[in-house]
């Protein structure tokens, strides 16, 4: 069956007519979702001007299929306008760019990531409700000419959280602790290639060291797993001692499990988003079956053809 590749972009008030490409990447392990999407520099031998049409901050939305039957893939805003190489790019972000203002500097003593986050929405006058299940405490956390987008990607990088804007509300969670949908692959149908490496718990050597230095000068770390194999270190700055070790506990979950690594290249349907489930399906090796939950998806869509590449984190039971 031969299908013909379709799609429907608006940026402020304006729908475009001409595509160059564009890419979609979204990932749990980053704060924000991106859109890139390129334009041709001219268009029937004149200059394709759009600064003078569209502005930072105009909402974006994007849906891409097959022969009218488009799927939203992507809606934000648009962050940057460049010129590279004889085209436009459009950068743009999801909805948190809405949280790229600035919040007054403070210092928070013995608190907890709920109250971090509630001062952020506060201090940027956000409408946005919230939802913290992350439990990871800090005994200092300073906030120093910063925006709270800026604050949210600190704490994204410092505790690996799940960070995201969904139905009008702010949402901080553990890692691959949010399911979402479940999509079915099979090796022998609809998987157009993959770079994947399958590895059993038993073989892996595991050691991660959460550390910080005190205000004493001294030296505190958390060690949990087993020495001898791969060591991952992780600054604990701020964090109190229950913290860093739940921190410690989460990242060796994330890598001791039996399965594959790796990412598999799809076509546009079936959809997935970060947080979906994938099914992987072996007729060749059913020992190999299993359900995995999807770290990062990135879309491609242009001259070359539109595809989906899909990375798969932990093994699910």
């Amino acid at each position: 069956m031969y299908y013909v590749m379709d799609w429907h972009i608006e940026i402020g008030k304006y729908e475009l007519q001409l595509l160059g490409g564009c890419e979609i990447h979204k990932s749990v392990d980053l704060l924000a979702s991106t859109c890139i999407i390129t334009l041709p520099a001219f268009a029937y031998n004149q200059a394709f001007e759009v600064e003078s049409k569209i502005k930072r901050g105009d909402v974006v939305k994007v849906s891409l299929g097959y022969d009218g039957s488009l799927n939203k893939e992507f809606s934000g805003y648009l962050l940057n306008i460049s010129t590279d190489g004889g085209s436009l790019t459009l950068t743009c972000e999801d909805e948190l760019f809405q949280l790229r203002k600035d919040v007054a500097d403070k210092q928070f003593v013995n608190t907890t990531i709920k109250q971090i986050a509630d001062y952020l929405l506060a201090e940027t006058n956000s409408k946005l409700g919230l939802e913290v299940t992350l439990t990871i405490d800090y005994d200092k956390f300073i906030i120093s000419k910063a925006t709270a987008y800026d604050v949210l990607k600190k704490i994204k990088e410092e505790t690996k959280g799940n960070i995201f804007i969904k139905n009008e509300t702010l949402h901080i969670h553990p890692p691959y602790t949010e399911e979402f949908g479940t999509v079915k692959y099979s090796f022998q149908q609809n998987i157009e290639k993959d770079d994947l490496k399958y590895i059993r718990a038993e073989d892996k050597k595991i050691e991660i060291i959460v550390s910080t230095t005190g205000k004493d000068g001294k030296r505190k770390e958390i060690r949990y797993g087993t020495s001898g194999g791969e060591k991952i270190e992780i600054d604990g700055a701020g964090m109190s001692e229950k913290g860093m070790q739940n921190r410690a506990e989460i990242e060796y979950n994330l890598r001791k499990m039996d399965g594959y690594e790796g990412s598999i290249t799809t076509w546009l349907i079936p959809s997935i988003i970060p947080g979906d489930t994938a099914i992987l399906n072996d007729e060749d090796y059913e020992y190999k079956d299993g359900r995995y939950y999807v770290t990062a998806v990135t879309t491609t869509f242009g001259e070359s053809g539109a595809n989906r590449k899909i990375q798969l984190g932990k093994k699910l039971a």
